[in-house]
């Protein structure tokens, strides 16, 4: 009688839990996007980070003049086809990479000519430069996509710079960049919300495989080195869509390990698809162009050779298709761009921080 009264027990048990939603059985209809809110906030973790290239299936539409094949080796050997002396060849290929100011561009670079592009319309108005998005939108800021979208370094699958650069995202703590999103009663509609960007100090949460990062994992803010990071915006979330007002924003992002790189990129803004697992969109603002090239020396020639990219022609390719921030002579410093970024909901520990003060950021402070 007395096991006849507990098993009876445990399914009335079962059937409260079942109704108010706290056993396995759900039948409530909770809303999914805010199951990850803790205090009106969320935050998420960087997994991955591309600059954003549109591709086809085929390249005659992307590239109908094909793909850059002028290389640090090709572009070397049409100018010494008998060798020379190390230090007028060798050494002065090298020098002009740090120093490409020093002689104007000696080969044809190839630069997308396809409509579409991904990015935002940063500007506000629809230009006869400008892309349509792949979603139809018009007006899309991104003259960065024309110089790298006919380069194999930046196309997938293959592309090398594309491939390594994302690799140090995950095990690199240098680009461990979060972002935290207050003042949150829903991840599908909110008038005003605060975005902070930090700097995290610990290893990512994998998952099973080892391959993929899970979410619900946790990371403290790095309030030491990270400090000069952290950056503040406001945003609104319509439909899921996470956007940001433009600030004047710097993104670290170091793709070789002794070189710590940040990009420095005016009118930086995000636009994050949300959910309570992820964040994923983009980056968009306009690089500057020296900060970018910085960016990109920090690989070695060799490693650039792998995709038949001349960093000294690369380099004028950039400033020829310079859109914006002119300099006192008139010529463009900035360049539209856009970084495809995903990212993993993570809890951030303010173990040295309040997270309702954070540090603005100011021009200066980026050098």
């Amino acid at each position: 009688m007395k096991s006849l009264s507990n098993r009876a027990y445990g399914m009335a048990l079962c059937a409260v839990l079942a109704t108010t939603g706290l056993g396995s059985t759900r039948l409530v209809n909770a809303d999914e996007t805010t199951s990850q809110l803790r205090d009106r906030s969320i935050g998420y973790v960087t997994t991955d980070l591309h600059w954003s290239v549109y591709q086809t299936p085929n390249l005659s539409v992307d590239c109908p003049d094909g793909l850059n094949g002028n290389g640090p080796r090709e572009t070397f050997k049409a100018l010494f086809p008998q060798g020379g002396p190390v230090e007028t060849t060798q050494l002065a290929r090298e020098g002009l990479k740090v120093f490409p100011q020093d002689k104007q561009a000696q080969f044809p670079y190839i630069l997308a000519k396809g409509p579409v592009a991904i990015g935002l319309n940063l500007d506000g108005k629809v230009g006869p430069n400008d892309f349509v998005s792949p979603t139809g939108e018009t007006g899309i800021n991104n003259q960065f996509f024309r110089v790298i979208g006919c380069n194999a370094q930046f196309r997938s699958p293959d592309g090398q710079l594309q491939l390594f650069a994302n690799k140090l995202i995950r095990s690199f703590g240098f680009d461990r960049i979060m972002i935290e999103i207050t003042q949150v009663d829903s991840l599908v509609n909110a008038d005003n919300v605060e975005v902070t960007i930090y700097r995290g100090r610990d290893p990512l949460l994998l998952d099973a495989t080892g391959e993929k990062v899970a979410p619900g994992g946790s990371q403290r803010v790095d309030m030491h080195y990270g400090k000069q990071l952290i950056q503040h915006m406001h945003g609104r979330i319509a439909n899921g869509v996470l956007t940001t007002d433009p600030i004047e924003g710097v993104w670290p992002w170091a793709i070789y390990f002794d070189v710590p790189t940040v990009l420095h990129i005016h009118d930086m803004r995000l636009n994050l698809k949300l959910s309570s697992t992820s964040a994923d969109g983009l980056i968009a603002g306009y690089t500057d162009v020296d900060s970018y090239y910085h960016w990109l020396t920090s690989w070695s020639t060799h490693h650039l050779a792998y995709g038949r990219l001349d960093p000294s022609e690369f380099y004028w390719a950039l400033r020829q298709n310079a859109d914006a921030y002119p300099d006192k002579d008139g010529a463009m410093t900035a360049i539209s761009s856009a970084i495809t970024v995903n990212m993993t909901q993570v809890f951030i520990e303010h173990t040295d921080a309040n997270p309702a003060e954070p540090v603005q950021r100011t021009a200066d402070a980026a050098h």
